[in-house]
């Protein structure tokens, strides 16, 4: 059975191109989704893959319709085969149930295996080459060492609490006692009486 999915991502969008031609494609039910293709969770995507069985092919307009990105694609198709379930693009003229389909699909993913890989070489590079201009990467400390030494100050006062400090200092109690660990168990939460 050929089940097809369209998906539009705002009311803008004309679903009459997609919805003419799956059917003209003999697809015998439409799921229509009207949904960001970024969204995880489509519910319409998740029924049709419910409601498909073995021997079923999913029949998109463009593989776009169905994924966001190369990942999304080839562990989506990659799901339906492993349900014995085909895949086919009407646009790309891609079908999954002819050897030069699967090879054309295979070859993609070798692609998008091969991008992952190239971003993860370049990224670790970049880092290292920070590192070694004495960089370090991620968020700087919310709290400065004379913020630390205000926050100690203010702590040996008896009749300050934690939670006084962090207001102070305009940081969370969690960001003080990361930075001041003895806050957490040297200094009662509530001012002292």
């Amino acid at each position: 059975m050929l089940i097809g999915y369209a998906r539009v991502s705002t009311v803008d969008q004309n679903l009459d191109l997609q919805r003419i031609a799956l059917a003209e494609a003999g697809c015998e039910k439409i799921f229509i989704e009207q949904m960001s293709g970024a969204v995880a969770d489509r519910p319409e995507l998740m029924a049709a893959l419910g409601f498909m069985r073995g021997g079923d092919t999913l029949v998109v307009w463009k593989l776009d319709r169905l994924a966001r990105s190369v990942k999304q694609l080839i562990e989506t198709v990659e799901n339906l085969r492993e349900r014995g379930i085909a895949f086919r693009s009407l646009t790309e003229a891609l079908d999954t149930t002819s050897a030069q389909g699967l090879l054309v699909f295979h070859m993609f993913s070798a692609l998008a295996e091969f991008e992952r890989n190239l971003i993860h070489e370049r990224t670790r590079a970049g880092l290292s080459a920070a590192r070694k201009a004495g960089r370090t990467g991620g968020r700087p400390p919310k709290m400065t060492e004379r913020d630390i030494q205000a926050a100690k100050a203010l702590l040996t006062n008896p009749k300050i609490g934690v939670n006084e400090v962090a207001h102070r200092l305009g940081v969370s109690t969690a960001t003080l006692y990361r930075h001041i660990p003895a806050a957490r168990t040297s200094i009662p939460d509530e001012p002292r009486s």
